[in-house]
């Protein structure tokens, strides 16, 4: 009896174990899962606060349910260069491509986007502008442009540059003040490279970069006299950089031809050659800077051989009896110089062998020669107030037209693009001409530049088309530049402080940095235009 009792017992006692397991099991299930969702609090708190950390987003894949984390924690992210860079998961180790960012100012005033600034209007502003025709922006635009010409003008000093070895760690901490220095320079330009390349450099930001040469003011340096070390007791007739743009020849009436070496300091004279029974009233170089074509008022003329050094008398020519061949221009392919002759003449001379290689006739008297880019053909004016277009190839005049309010013409010029051509009478008045409508029946030309009020005897285009030179000789200071895309004068040509005396002739160097002007007094001026670095 007592045994059973004790196994009845037993029984009771296991039964209530298994009891106060079965109560125990469901409190432990629900710490459980309280543990769980705490976790899962905690995870979703530190993503929130540091990003997704736990389970980074792939690009490409979606997001389960389960593991996203609430859209907020996006506006945290952590900027790890301003180019793009490659960031790795740390769970795989997987190399993703990050876009770059650019970071947002703190505080931005919502009155810039609401004005606008006339940038055309106002003189010193107008070297803010990135093409030729802008005139209003917007307010935080104007704000990027000065903080960018201000850099371009400060560029700072060689101690602060930052080492020419590339960076290695994309994440360092200063990463934060090169992209301020994006946000700032960078705004509203296109074509932006490299940050780092950006910063490590001084060449200018704006506007120069464009090549485009902008209207109103022409900036420009006056420099020593390009004849300083010897100047010329008569009028300079003609100045001309060789091809390679550091010789320039000058000539005039004293019958000296000399040579300078232009660097815009000294100016050596390298050569003087004295011509004794000529005046010159023209002087050139061949285009491939061989010789020296050597005009004047006589019926023959003299060459030049600059590899020789020797000078070489030519004429008459032979059928012709010319009392003068002072004028002449000689083609861009150096193959042949054509002269104006007597009676509408226009006689064509070969360069090689200096002989006559035929004539062209017009119907009046011949005054002024332009070959075309190319040097297969020929445009005339004179007394008759037309413009001929000859082709040299057959010797035919293949197109005439009158130059609008032309009654005799005095100098011509093409562009050396082929496009344009100018025409200059002596009223004064210069019409430029698109070259092409004018072939095809279109008389009226594209601008008449009215700033000259006797009769132009000079005319010549820089080397990229952008500038137009005119001049009278019978006047001081009557010598314009012209703005060819705008059509416009330039306002602060020619100097005021400075005068140009009689102004004769003019010429660009190849690169377009130097301008060398000769006039009455002897004098070969020589400017620096700022806008083309190269000589």
């Amino acid at each position: 009896m007592q045994a059973n009792d004790e196994i009845g017992n037993g029984k009771e006692m296991s039964l209530e174990v298994l009891r106060v397991n079965k109560r125990k099991k469901p409190r432990n299930e629900v710490d459980e899962k309280d543990a769980v969702e705490q976790e899962k609090e905690m995870k979703k708190l530190e993503s929130f606060l540091f990003g997704n950390i736990y389970a980074p987003v792939e690009f490409g894949k979606e997001v389960e349910e389960g593991d996203a984390v609430d859209n907020d924690s996006s506006l945290f992210f952590v900027d790890r260069s301003a180019n793009s860079v490659l960031s790795v998961d740390e769970d795989d180790g997987q190399v993703l491509e990050e876009e770059p960012k650019q970071r947002k100012a703190v505080w931005e005033d919502d009155e810039e986007a609401k004005a606008n600034v006339n940038i055309a209007k106002v003189n010193r502003l107008r070297k803010l502008r990135k093409e030729e025709d802008e005139s209003l922006i917007s307010g935080s635009e104007y704000v990027s442009r000065l903080r960018a010409q201000h850099v371009k003008l400060n560029p700072g000093t060689e101690w602060a540059q930052l080492d020419s070895e590339p960076r290695n760690n994309k994440y360092s901490d200063d990463e934060s003040s090169d992209d301020e220095d994006r946000a700032v320079v960078a705004r509203g330009y296109k074509d932006v490279g490299a940050v780092d390349d950006l910063l490590r450099t001084n060449e200018d930001f704006v506007v120069k970069s464009s090549s485009k040469l902008l209207p109103g003011l022409l900036e420009y340096s006056i420099l020593t006299d390009a004849n300083a070390e010897e100047p010329s007791s008569g009028p300079i007739n003609s100045v001309q950089f060789h091809r390679n743009a550091q010789l320039l020849l000058t000539a005039g009436l004293d019958r000296r031809l000399r040579f300078f070496q232009i660097d815009g300091k000294r100016n050596a004279k390298i050569e003087s050659i004295f011509i004794d029974d000529c005046p010159i009233r023209k002087a050139a170089f061949l285009p491939d800077g061989s010789q020296v074509i050597i005009a004047g008022r006589r019926k023959f003329f003299y060459s030049f051989d600059l590899v020789k050094a020797k000078v070489d008398r030519i004429g008459p020519l032979v059928g012709r009896e010319e009392k003068s061949l002072e004028v002449f221009e000689v083609s861009p392919d150096s193959s042949t110089i054509a002269f104006v002759g007597n009676e509408g003449y226009i006689l064509l001379v070969s360069t090689k062998t200096k002989k006559l290689i035929g004539t062209l006739k017009m119907n009046g008297t011949a005054r002024s020669l332009a070959f075309s880019e190319d040097g297969k053909q020929l445009l005339s004016s004179g007394g008759d107030g037309q413009i001929y277009h000859w082709d040299l190839r057959t010797g035919a005049c293949f197109h005439k037209a009158v130059d609008e309010g032309c009654i005799n013409g005095t100098s011509l010029c093409t562009s050396p693009n082929g496009k344009l051509f100018a025409a200059g009478s002596d009223s004064g008045i210069v019409n430029i001409y698109n070259r092409e409508e004018f072939l095809g029946g279109k008389r009226k030309p594209i601008k008449t530049v009215e700033n000259l009020t006797t009769k132009v005897d000079f005319l010549k285009f820089n080397t990229d088309s952008q500038i137009l030179a005119i001049c009278s000789s019978m006047k001081k200071n009557s010598l314009k530049l012209v703005h060819v895309p705008s059509l416009t004068v330039f306002s602060n040509w020619p100097p005021q402080k400075k005068t140009l005396h009689y102004p004769r002739c003019l010429d660009f160097s190849p690169g377009g940095g130097f301008m060398a002007m000769g006039n009455a007094a002897g004098k070969v001026l020589l400017y620096k235009l700022h806008h083309y670095h190269d000589a």
